[in-house]
């Protein structure tokens, strides 16, 4: 069975967006620095694939105030969360149709 590559997403062809997406995917929300962080990416970095993300719908966005500082946080939209899946999905199909 040939695995189709229009079930690959390119939004998911980078790496950090990957990861950003694996991470909000498994946690309920993400902000930016504990993102930053965890990554160990920098600031223009992240925020330009958040960026992408957020312009493909893959997440959304909630800006606040914790206090006096700007809180920026993170969460997987559920068309991102299908998308991935469904990008993961392919992922295990092509892997399975190389052991094969």
């Amino acid at each position: 069975m040939k695995v189709s590559l229009s079930n690959f997403d390119k939004a998911f062809e980078n790496r950090i967006r990957l990861q950003i997406m694996s991470v909000l995917v498994a946690n309920e929300s993400y902000d930016f620095n504990s993102l930053k962080e965890l990554l160990e990416v920098t600031d223009g970095n992240l925020a330009s694939h958040l960026k992408a993300l957020e312009k493909e719908e893959y997440i959304t966005v909630n800006k606040s105030f914790i206090g006096r500082k700007p809180n920026t946080r993170y969460q997987a939209s559920e068309k991102g969360v299908a998308a991935f899946k469904k990008h993961l999905e392919a992922l295990e199909q092509l892997i399975k149709q190389q052991k094969g």
